[in-house]
């Protein structure tokens, strides 16, 4: 009976325990899932929380944004009401100029109104004085009427003829007069227009060293690295009492600027020896290209030229080395195409057709010293090579007025050209027939045959020449010094006594790898 009994019991807490765990899981359950709906609505909570702060921070940005645009708008509409507003004043200027001539023309117009008048009343005179001397030449002389009109009509017509001369030639006087009144206001308007300054090239450039210690090292052992920098370079260093400096002199302005480009970088690296001088000259060579294709892109911009063949470009930039009785070629050609533009726009001629001929005038002394020629003959030469209209070329042909000029932009580049050279201050002719004495100098040392470089030394005291070994001896360097010498003593005018100086070297090289 027991046994049942504890059966019973047994079952009944087993039946209660599982109860028990039963509602225990049940109340876990619902607690996890209390959490778990509390963790979800405060994930949804954060998301809403984050998406509001970043939705603020776009709408900033957005706004950040709208507002760079709007500055930038701003910018621009303000830059293109100034350049509106130029305009503007550059039509208000022609408009008065424009006003000027109607008065002058209406000036004109009644002027030639009252010599019609005049004409009108001496006619009506002349009419009276033919009736008056017809019926008096009838009363004395018994002429027919017809022989007495003959008679007076010729004497008339002399009268006539003279004073028609002579108001003709009032006319004409005046209307040069007035001709040259506008021409002037209109050349001092380009002028005042174009103001531009003169600086007069010279013939030496000034390094800046370091130290003093810098110049024994230019200067190497026994004198090594600076004889071997003037051979290749063409130039002469002045090394002197002068603190931290040394002058470059030359009067060729390309082989001036290489060598100060050069000497800059070898002071900069620090190692100075003949093998390092020439390479650094070699990459300061190529350097000068690059620089003189840039400097002719800002040329053509400054003048207002486009589209300009790229070899144009570059002998455009390459004039920068070429002077004109002191006055700097590439200058001076900007000049007059700006110069051109304004007189062609002031008459309203065709005034990039005026700028590219003012621009391109002298592009011949670009490569005179090179090729055989006038720079005017090679100036042709070159802009017909790169396709320069006939107008341009006339240009270019007329502007010493070796041709006629065939358009009126010819005349305007003649115009410009000489406005620009009779600048206060543009021109020195002493400097020119200095440096043509020293392009003589080199000219008759590379007339030889085996001669490598020349170089103008000492200012044309002393002339370097530098033969190819293989192709001259010894003997035959001591005969050609002395033809040289010479020569210029027979061709040349010269103070003092010139140095003929014929070096040669001969150098054997080999890497070992």
């Amino acid at each position: 009976m027991d046994n049942p009994v504890f059966i019973i019991i047994t079952v009944a807490f087993v039946l209660l325990a599982f109860i028990l765990g039963f509602v225990y899981q049940k109340k876990s359950s619902e607690k996890k899932i209390g959490a778990a709906d509390k963790l979800s609505r405060q994930i949804i909570e954060d998301a809403n929380k984050q998406a509001e702060i970043l939705r603020r921070e776009t709408l900033v940005e957005a706004k950040d944004e709208i507002s760079k645009l709007q500055i930038e708008n701003d910018k621009k509409l303000s830059k293109r009401s100034d350049e509106l507003d130029k305009r503007e004043s550059r039509l208000f200027k022609k408009e008065e100029s424009l006003d000027n001539r109607a008065l002058l023309i209406d000036k004109k117009a009644d002027q030639i109104s009252s010599d019609q008048k005049r004409l009108k009343q001496k006619e009506d005179s002349i009419d009276k004085l033919i009736e008056q001397k017809q019926l008096e030449l009838q009363r004395i002389a018994g002429l027919t009427n017809s022989e007495a009109k003959e008679i007076i009509l010729e004497n008339v017509k002399k009268d006539t003829i003279h004073e028609s001369a002579k108001l003709i030639k009032e006319a004409e006087e005046k209307v040069k007069s007035e001709s040259k009144k506008i021409a002037t206001e209109i050349l001092a308007t380009t002028i005042q227009r174009y103001a531009a300054d003169q600086v007069a090239e010279n013939t030496v450039s000034v390094v800046t060293l370091p130290n003093d210690e810098m110049k024994g090292r230019i200067i190497g052992r026994e004198g090594r690295n600076i004889r071997a920098f003037e051979q290749l370079a063409g130039v002469d260093l002045i090394i002197d009492d002068t603190p931290e400096a040394v002058v470059i002199s030359s009067f060729e302005p390309v082989r001036r600027e290489i060598a100060k480009i050069a000497l800059e970088r070898l002071i900069q690296d620090g190692r100075i020896n003949p093998s390092r001088i020439e390479e650094t000259l070699q990459k300061s060579e190529e350097e000068i290209e690059q620089r003189m294709i840039e400097d002719g892109e800002i040329s053509t911009e400054a003048a207002g030229v486009h589209n300009l063949h790229p070899q144009l470009v570059k002998l455009v930039g390459k004039m920068k080395y070429r002077t004109s009785y002191g006055q700097n070629i590439m200058k001076h050609s900007v000049e007059v195409a700006n110069i051109a533009g304004m007189l062609a726009e002031e008459i309203g001629a065709d005034a990039q057709i005026a700028r590219r001929g003012g621009l391109l005038h002298d592009i011949g002394k670009a490569i005179d010293h090179e090729l055989e020629g006038t720079h005017v003959e090679l100036g042709i030469d070159v802009a017909t090579r790169y396709g320069e209209n006939k107008y341009v070329v006339n240009a270019i042909q007329s502007h010493h007025g070796e041709v006629e000029p065939n358009c009126i932009e010819s005349i305007l580049v003649q115009t410009a050209d000489a406005i620009s050279a009779a600048r206060p201050g543009a021109r020195r002719e002493s400097l020119e027939n200095y440096i043509k004495r020293l392009e003589n100098l080199e000219a008759i040392a590379n007339s030889y045959d085996g001669i490598e470089k020349s170089f103008a030394l000492q200012a044309g005291r002393e002339l370097r020449i530098m033969v190819k070994p293989d192709k001259v001896s010894d003997d035959e360097m001591i005969v050609i010094a002395r033809e040289i010498a010479n020569r210029v003593e027979e061709e040349l005018e010269y103070p003092g006594e010139i140095k003929v100086n014929v070096l040669r070297e001969s150098n054997a090289i080999e890497y070992a790898r």
